[in-house]
């Protein structure tokens, strides 16, 4: 059997589902293939079922510590199976705006199965054919599994793996210092696990600078879980109930054990079976090949997401996925501006970052300069208890123009995106330091960094005309 149509997508993640969706209310006749569960990593083993699991343990956590508000006496008592139960309620709740229904309303033929390229225009499952004049592949990507001595894939937990969890570990050992590894040790800590981090790198977190991944760093400490760094893991052994890790550092050897092994090295881009070696789109182990249009090598195929790169974010996905839409559905080319790609990890506190680090710039050559900006001094912070944080922005060394910008601190996330959108729409701090922000807000964290650029514009030599300005019109 075969069925034609304007646009194949071919995973039901983010990327695919906004390609889909938008084609459809375009009114194109659109087919969207999916191997397991629409909603893809995001939904049903990453960004929502995290998210949901970080709420608990942040609450659990300012309970703990209530006596910061003033409040002396608490009461805590909780069972982990229920905070896995509501884990899976949220993503309950927000599965319909990704189910089979509510693409089907919009149009979209949506098809589960394992499809794979017959050639250019044609894709089958076995039984049926799609034929289609543009294609999207978002097939997303899988936790990376290393190779180590010893290792056993079946007995460890990965961040696929790790919800069906319905009894807290009593310990729990963590192989890798990146932002899935961060988040979800922090919470199991939280919930009263023996957590230890393990990591080859220097130290949490390795794509930000040290000043403020050293922020989180700290954090893990406060929470009582054993960080070691610059090491490597060599050999691994399993018990029914027990995991050994054997840890190599210099010249020092280190055995842990505990209940739970967790592994986050990485992630994997999903290529196998899609029959890309028939249609000669190029690829690595790395992912696919795509130019700044979010085209293959073969024009009319295009891919996003984290089977292309180069970033894993949900939210780069989708954008990605609106290129595609403009590019694959009408005429000229729209490109991809890597120069402004927002993050943020969910760690307590929050460590989120756009464009530049201070060791990017420094490694590119920029000429620049770096302002900075302590929550101690911000009054909402202080009114909250969580004034202990930073802000790094950095600009050109003449200039007001934004090059990049990371917050450490709560709501780091959300307070980005001020920077975020004066970077996109080409706005720089003085912007920024104009725009009248509600008092007492954390959002005012933005104007008062922006402040002190404009304090660095008061040199000596711009105070001692000033001064001479105001004798000669005043006295």
């Amino acid at each position: 059997m075969l069925e034609k149509y304007d646009l194949v997508v071919i995973g039901g993640g983010s990327g695919g589902l906004v390609c889909a969706a938008g084609a459809a209310s375009l009114g194109a006749h659109v087919a969207l293939i999916e191997k397991k569960k629409l909603g893809g990593d995001c939904l049903n083993t990453g960004c929502v079922p995290s998210k949901a699991l970080i709420k608990s343990a942040r609450m659990i956590h300012e309970i703990q510590n209530a006596e910061k508000y003033g409040i002396k006496k608490t009461s805590l008592e909780f069972d982990f199976k229920d905070i896995m139960d509501r884990v899976r309620q949220v993503q309950a709740t927000i599965e319909p705006h990704d189910s089979r229904e509510k693409f089907e309303s919009l149009g979209v033929s949506v098809k589960f199965g394992n499809y794979e390229f017959m050639d250019g225009n044609r894709i089958t499952n076995g039984s049926e054919i799609l034929q289609a004049k543009r294609f999207v592949i978002a097939t997303g990507s899988s936790p990376f599994i290393p190779t180590i001595e010893g290792l056993d894939p079946s007995q460890v937990l990965t961040s696929e793996n790790i919800w069906g969890l319905e009894k807290l570990p009593k310990s729990m050992i963590f192989i890798g210092g990146g932002p899935i590894s961060s988040e979800l040790s922090q919470c199991m800590a939280r919930f009263g696990s023996q957590v230890t981090l393990l990591d080859r790198g220097a130290g949490l977190l390795h794509r930000e600078d040290r000043d403020m991944a050293a922020f989180v760093q700290e954090a893990f400490v406060k929470d009582d879980m054993t960080l070691n760094f610059n090491g490597e893991v060599t050999h691994i052994s399993h018990e029914p109930h027990l995991h050994h890790v054997t840890f190599k550092k210099q010249n020092e050897t280190l055995q842990y054990q505990a209940e739970k092994l967790f592994l986050a090295l990485g992630r994997t881009p999903t290529l196998h079976g899609l029959g890309l070696e028939k249609v000669g789109i190029q690829f690595t182990p790395q992912g696919i090949g795509i130019n700044q249009h979010c085209e293959t090598n073969i024009p009319h195929i295009y891919a996003c997401g984290d089977v292309a790169g180069p970033y894993q974010f949900t939210h780069f996905a989708d954008y990605q996925a609106r290129i595609i839409l403009r590019n694959a559905l009408f005429p000229g080319k729209s490109k991809v501006d890597y120069r402004v790609i927002p993050w943020c990890t969910y760690t307590d506190p929050e460590l989120a970052r756009v464009g530049l680090s201070e060791k990017e710039v420094k490694e590119k050559k920029i000429s620049h300069q770096i302002i900075k900006y302590e929550l101690n001094e911000h009054d909402r912070a202080v009114c909250d208890s969580e004034n202990h944080g930073l802000v790094k922005i950095i600009t050109e060394k003449r200039s007001d123009k934004i090059l990049g910008a990371s917050i450490v601190g709560p709501h780091a996330g959300d307070l980005l995106q001020e920077f975020t959108f004066a970077m996109k729409n080409n706005a720089g701090l003085k912007a920024i330091s104009k725009t009248i922000h509600p008092y007492p807000t954390m959002t005012e964290i933005s104007k008062r960094t922006a402040d002190e650029w404009m304090r660095r514009k008061l040199t000596p030599i711009v105070l001692k005309a000033l001064k001479f300005y105001f004798k000669k019109l005043f006295r």
